[in-house]
């Protein structure tokens, strides 16, 4: 980095306290809002409405995720949920991933940027390089566990030859240190683009870079390969994957029901049909979740880097905040598709639940 510790701190000196800087807090929104409503342009409305919903939105979202991280990771490693040993280390590795995420990206970096005066503090701590570091690590292996998670099933389902071999355990654990292993070396770069000291603004540098770096030519070309990998690639092997799946679903499905017409077998449970339709409502479902939620992120981010290469291309930045909350919602979304797909998930979860009711109940009395 070309930058000194001097020229930081006298852009530090210069920003720190501006106006503009300081203003993007809870209250200021709170106050343009209810005072001078009529007055601001559409865009502007939106933007402090954003900034409101994010002041109430992340602390809950905080709470939430980590909670049901925490509960999904408990119930999937005690094995009693009747999934295989592959895809419960998939689930479990997909959960501490997003657990990774919340405390990552959603507590020590958006809600720092949201209070930011509270947070101010964070300005003279210089570890932004190592945050950014772990923070892409940990997005890369939420994303790519997704895409693991997805061929695994992709198989199971349409290559019966491959999948004695492929679908175990041990290559389930192969892959997905493999997987974290390459997502660390992937993201190594951070440390040397960003510095160690915190800009707190809600941007994908969120860290103080030095003067040439954003228009570098060479930075460019490594941040974009970086945004191909994570998530476009990632969007267009889930789609592919789970394209081929329904295609030779359907094939099977007509198949057994023309096998059963001519056997004039009716009214017969199909234990294999029913436990291959839960599968792939379990596979459609985080794969849904996981391009839902990625895409409004995806295209801004995309929309600033062509932008800031020179491209004139129209498009509001709030839509770069909803696109962060979405993603962090992706991030506690997974259990809820379990509770809905998964018999004996709701089973051990509601024991869960029971047994903390029982001590909240006992603490009061």
């Amino acid at each position: 980095m070309d930058w000194t510790v001097t020229e930081v701190n006298q852009n530090l000196q210069k920003t720190e306290w501006h106006v503009a800087t300081m203003n993007r807090t809870f209250n200021t929104a709170l106050y343009h809002l209810s005072t001078s409503y009529d007055e601001l342009p559409l865009k502007i409305r939106i933007k402090y409405v954003l900034w409101v919903i994010q002041a109430i939105y992340y602390p809950i979202l905080a709470i939430v995720g980590l909670t049901v991280n925490i509960v999904t990771i408990v119930i999937l490693c005690q094995g009693k949920c009747g999934l295989s040993r592959g895809i419960t280390r998939y689930l479990v590795a997909m959960s501490v991933a997003d657990l990774l995420v919340i405390i990552l990206d959603l507590i020590l970096r958006h809600i720092p940027i949201v209070f930011k005066k509270q947070f101010i503090f964070l300005r003279s701590v210089p570890l932004c390089n190592v945050h950014a570091v772990l923070l892409y690590t940990a997005i890369d292996c939420s994303v790519w566990f997704t895409v693991a998670f997805t061929f695994d099933r992709f198989v199971v389902l349409c290559c019966r030859t491959l999948k004695c071999r492929y679908c175990t355990a041990r290559t389930a654990s192969l892959i997905l240190v493999s997987m974290t292993v390459l997502s660390v070396l992937k993201n190594i770069f951070w440390y040397f683009m960003f510095t160690g000291l915190y800009r707190l603004h809600k941007e994908p540098w969120f860290c103080y870079v030095s003067t040439g770096v954003p228009l570098s030519l060479v930075w460019c070309s490594v941040e974009f390969v970086h945004y191909i990998l994570t998530p476009m690639i990632p969007f267009v092997l889930i789609l592919l994957l789970n394209a081929l799946t329904a295609k030779h679903i359907l094939m099977k499905t007509n198949v057994r029901k023309r096998l059963h017409t001519q056997s004039n077998v009716r009214n017969v449970r199909d234990a294999e049909m029913e436990n291959r339709r839960r599968s792939i409502i379990l596979l459609f479902l985080i794969s849904a979740n996981f391009i839902l939620l990625w895409s409004t992120l995806l295209i801004s981010t995309l929309w600033m880097r062509v932008r800031l290469l020179g491209y004139a291309v129209w498009l509001n930045r709030f839509w770069r905040d909803l696109g962060f909350m979405l993603q962090l919602l992706s991030c506690c979304t997974n259990t809820c598709i379990y509770v809905v797909t998964q018999k004996l998930f709701r089973k051990h979860l509601k024991n869960i639940l029971l047994y903390l009711f029982t001590l909240k109940f006992q603490a009061i009395q």
